[in-house]
């Protein structure tokens, strides 16, 4: 089993910047890749961007050049960066932290607002 948890999101206002952090534990080495989705109102689950153990990452086509996912690991935990520059109201949603392993793993996510 592999365990998620995010943090940082929270309120900006239109062009500022959140930086997204999801950390996993438990059967970590397991892990093969872990991305960010994001789920607005009434709308579906999209991928925003994923990183695979090997370092290849894949964008939206609605964010590429304004978000960057990178990833670090210790003994213990996987960790998942989303730095979302130049955020626009339309990136408001609920992100969520994946990791793909035996089986695909989801954290609790977090509420990101672009709002003036």
């Amino acid at each position: 089993q592999v365990q998620l948890v995010e943090s940082g999101g929270g309120l900006v206002q239109p062009g500022g910047s959140l930086r997204l952090s999801c950390v996993a534990s438990g059967r970590v080495f397991t892990i093969y890749a872990m991305g960010w989705y994001r789920q607005a109102p009434g709308q579906e689950r999209e991928l925003v961007a994923r990183i695979t153990s090997g370092g290849t990452t894949t964008y939206a086509d609605s964010v590429k050049d304004r978000f960057t996912i990178s990833r670090d690991n210790t003994e213990t935990t996987s960790l998942v960066y989303l730095q979302m520059n130049s955020l626009k109201p339309e990136d408001t949603a609920v992100y969520y932290c994946s990791a793909n392993s035996i089986g695909e793993f989801w954290g609790q996510g977090t509420q990101v607002t672009v709002s003036s």
